[in-house]
């Protein structure tokens, strides 16, 4: 039993159980390293100051000095202890002094306590480095029983201590009994459709999950408030939700964090990206380390790039020794996906001078002299962009696609494509769009018609599309390689799923082209935007050099990739063989299916594994 034990006095008005003691023994476990320059903290009281009783050992020269820490101040103090040794630690609310014992043998004063916190409640606190420890309140008996008139903590009386709400269920039943509206997992996702498709996987487990029933609810916006405030008044574990309307429904006290135990955030690389760090940094400040039962607060970050220096960075402010879970090691194309690029050079390939009917450019250029006469970078520029439409369209024609995912950089090339396809004609290209300028409810209408193959292109950006289950797909069309080098293999990882062949084609530009860069500095964010200055002076636009990016891609995978010329006809492989994008490959070779029966023994040894875990995790829940 934990108490919080404070000053009181009797009804007749005299000082009672004023003199309290707990003991701690110490079972250090010493895990030290060379490098090692101390371990073990010690034990002490809490009542916004910490006092502690430290043993620092110097692992160079093995010296050991024992201190007594205040506000950060450390004094010599008392003598060594280690592993089997007793510390009492005696609190005297008459003298306002707190004083250690070690086996029984006083060590002294230690601290004073000052005479302004004298009605104020002292809670019971350690501090341990590399130790464990086992606590005595008084529940048993005392190896070495406290003399001169103090009392076990527990056997304190009512009215001479307080119940610590965050301590234990036992000693407050109703703090551990979360509010309807208080979640115990709260999954982050970047996107709507992610967290609807999140959601959506919850809610097919749900099902199979009883005593208690798993209550499950989305945060999102598009959806009235009214509906979400009500499912959770009705009471919820688990909320899955984008940051926008997850935030807003937190501070709004729609949401409580009191009792959250799971904090998840799904592809967080793009959460990070998106300029939610301090809002992850706000929440996670938020929810209680240390739950009502006495649980830690578990932390689950989920990403394809978790290496990723920004998800490092937070993994080393908000977690403790986290553990890294990596389930694809290096990056690396699948046998199923076939990924060429084609060359997009406007000096060798002159057809952008006269296009009667051209894709609408972004706009960068809308106030240089671009000209096939007049030879400059803004010109190749404007003329990339033009002949990327075209070569979009020539992929197109040459697969004879019907079905596939087109990335663009920005949200604004996405329309323009789109605007362009439904130019050409109608149900040959159709399309939709997926990217956050659009409604909620748009989006998600064009999701499911691209889904149930009612049309035949999505064109979207990386973000909408991050983590989106979409089977089956045959083709993928970069019109612009991504900044990022691991994106490009998650771009590319689209198709090829399910040992269905796939082919991915990346339009790449030989000269650079300037685009539209909005940071912090822009007012409008994007829209509408007409600062086509370079950002070193303030402006919305940079120099987007596509052959620097290919070169980095090539080094990570560690590929030359194949490139084909501008009929974007891809070459058959003697071993492929005839090769139907989308569907499986029937040449696969008596060698894989050998290596199928290779990985027969680990892969049953990895699923006893996993279940001999989760069967274990189960056992040691507390719900």
């Amino acid at each position: 039993m934990v108490c919080v034990v404070n000053r009181a006095s009797s009804k007749n008005g005299t000082d009672v159980a004023q003199r309290l003691v707990y003991v701690a023994k110490d079972n250090f476990i010493l895990k030290r390293s060379s490098q090692t320059k101390a371990y073990a903290v010690w034990v002490g009281l809490r009542n916004r100051r910490i006092w502690i009783l430290v043993r620092v050992v110097i692992a160079m020269d093995l010296v050991v000095r024992e201190k007594k820490s205040n506000n950060r101040q450390f004094d010599d103090y008392g003598e060594a202890f280690g592993k089997n040794d007793v510390i009492g630690c005696y609190l005297d609310l008459q003298q306002m002094e707190v004083s250690f014992a070690k086996n029984g043998k006083p060590l002294g004063l230690a601290f004073r306590i000052p005479e302004n916190q004298r009605n104020e409640t002292f809670y019971p606190a350690v501090v341990l480095k590399n130790a464990e420890m086992q606590f005595n309140f008084g529940k048993t008996e005392f190896k070495y029983p406290p003399k001169g008139g103090f009392i076990a903590v527990s056997n304190a009386g009512a009215g001479h201590f307080q119940p610590n709400p965050l301590a234990s269920p036992v000693t407050n039943a109703a703090a551990s009994k979360p509010a309807p509206n208080a979640p115990q997992a709260i999954i982050i996702e970047p996107s709507r459709e992610l967290a609807e498709q999140t959601y959506n996987q919850i809610e097919k487990f749900r099902v199979h999950l009883s005593n208690p029933n798993v209550r499950s609810l989305l945060l999102i916006g598009g959806v009235k408030l009214e509906q979400q405030k009500n499912a959770l008044q009705q009471g919820v574990h688990i909320v899955v939700g984008t940051p926008g309307r997850l935030e807003e429904m937190i501070s709004s006290g729609f949401v409580q964090l009191t009792h959250c135990r799971f904090f998840v955030l799904d592809e967080a690389d793009a959460l990070l990206k998106q300029g939610y760090t301090d809002l992850i940094d706000r929440l996670h400040k938020q929810i209680p380390k240390i739950t009502s039962d006495g649980r830690r607060l578990q932390m689950v970050v989920c990403s394809a790039t978790l290496h990723a220096f920004e998800v490092k960075k937070m993994a080393d402010r908000l977690m403790h020794f986290p553990t890294w879970v990596d389930l694809k090691g290096e990056d690396a194309v699948p046998e199923t996906v076939h990924h060429v690029v084609c060359m997009v050079d406007p000096q060798k390939d002159t057809t952008w001078h006269n296009l009667r009917q051209h894709i609408r450019t972004d706009g960068v250029h809308s106030r240089d002299n671009v000209s096939p006469q007049n030879q400059t970078p803004e010109t190749f520029s404007e003329a990339i962009k033009l002949l990327k439409g075209e070569y979009c369209i020539a992929a197109i024609e040459q697969h004879k696609m019907d079905r596939a995912i087109i990335f663009c950089r920005t949200k604004l090339d996405c329309d323009n494509l789109e605007n362009y396809f439904k130019s050409r004609g109608g149900q040959r290209y159709s399309c939709v769009c997926l990217h956050g300028d659009r409604r909620p409810q748009e989006r998600k209408q064009n999701l499911e018609m691209f889904k149930r193959e009612q049309v035949k292109f999505l064109i979207c950006t990386d973000v909408a599309a991050r983590g989106l289950d979409i089977t089956g797909l045959p083709f993928m069309i970069n019109v612009t390689l991504p900044d990022e080098k691991s994106n490009y293999v998650h771009r590319i990882g689209r198709v090829g799923r399910a040992e269905r062949m796939g082919l991915a084609i990346s339009l790449v530009s030989s000269v650079p082209e300037k685009v539209w860069y909005h940071g912090e500095w822009c007012a409008s964010r994007g829209r509408n935007c007409q600062n086509t200055n370079l950002t070193d002076v303030r402006g919305c636009c940079i120099w987007y050099n596509e052959m620097n990016l290919l070169a980095d891609i090539e080094d990570h995978l560690n590929v030359t990739i194949q490139q084909v010329d501008k009929s974007l006809a891809v070459p058959v492989n003697d071993f492929d063989g005839k090769v139907v994008y989308g569907q499986k490959n029937i040449n696969t070779g008596t060698g894989y299916k050998d290596h199928v029966q290779q990985l027969v023994p680990v892969v049953r040894k990895l699923t006893d594994l996993e279940l001999q875990s989760q069967s274990l995790f189960l056992k040691r829940l507390k719900v």
